[in-house]
């Protein structure tokens, strides 16, 4: 199994995913990961999907354990770390996958608990999560944080509170990348655009009444490329600014979006 990042202990938050008929963020990287030699904890706010993705990886022959815990706390942000610490003896890698955007809507109809949810999720938790695996990262004098953010950082218009969410998280990126340089710890994002995942996909089908199959036609015709993406595309780019490749790549969002985000008019 060794590979791109064998030898590396990597948390994967959000490593769980919604159901639904194809692969999650989350989940390809947490298979990727570990299929490039990492050992891996996967964590989720629902234990069963956390597991779930864990013995895929084991049942591949790589490995991983789960963790439930909810990154909006503080105490479950800690452990976390304190677990990786424990079960893989150090934290090379963190990767920031959590993100939530159900109930969100325009600036004049969104609802105010809508809001502070989704950025205590979005943003709160990551902060949180790398918080917390700083202490570690800056005691070993080195580390990769990857932030997974959103093409709608810079594009939108209907659902103000994700979009906030996500221009906030690559400014932590390039802040954590600024003020944690001097200790080797590196911070990077990943700033995917349409992507056929079970979040994506099923979730807009669920809340609007059509098909997957609509929705993803729909989706299909506005990227530039010709279709979405998929989580593996995701998984690559992070595993490239999680690995030793990247050693000089610090501050960057990298774009996995199609050309969606080069587009003007």
């Amino acid at each position: 199994m060794a590979g791109r990042l064998a030898g590396k202990a990597a948390v994967i938050a959000g490593a769980g995913q919604t159901p639904g008929e194809t692969v999650g963020n989350g989940r390809a990287m947490a298979l990727l990961f570990a299929r490039e030699g990492a050992q891996v904890l996967c964590v989720d706010r629902v234990a069963e999907r956390a597991e779930e993705t864990a013995a895929l990886v084991v049942a591949e022959g790589g490995t991983a354990s789960a963790l439930a815990a909810d990154v909006t706390r503080a105490a479950d942000a800690e452990r976390i770390v304190e677990e990786a610490v424990g079960r893989l003896g150090r934290l090379d890698i963190l990767v920031n996958n959590v993100g939530i955007g159900g109930g969100d809507a325009p600036a004049h109809k969104l609802d105010e608990a809508a809001f502070d949810r989704i950025l205590a999720v979005n943003l709160k938790g990551m902060w949180l999560t790398t918080k917390a695996a700083l202490a570690v990262m800056r005691e070993q004098h080195g580390g990769a944080i990857v932030n997974i953010s959103s093409l709608a950082a810079q594009a939108g218009g209907i659902q103000v509170a994700y979009e906030v969410s996500k221009a906030a998280v690559n400014r932590l990126t390039t802040s954590v990348a600024q003020s944690q340089a001097r200790y080797g710890i590196r911070c990077n994002a990943v700033q995917p655009g349409l992507m056929d995942t079970p979040m994506a996909v099923a979730g807009i089908a669920g809340a609007s009444g059509r098909s997957a199959a609509a929705v993803r036609a729909e989706r299909d015709a506005r990227v530039p490329l010709g279709k979405m993406g998929t989580a593996w595309d995701t998984a690559y780019a992070a595993l490239f600014l999680a690995s030793d490749e990247a050693k000089f790549i610090s501050g960057a969002i990298l774009p996995v979006d199609g050309a969606m985000g080069v587009r003007i008019g």
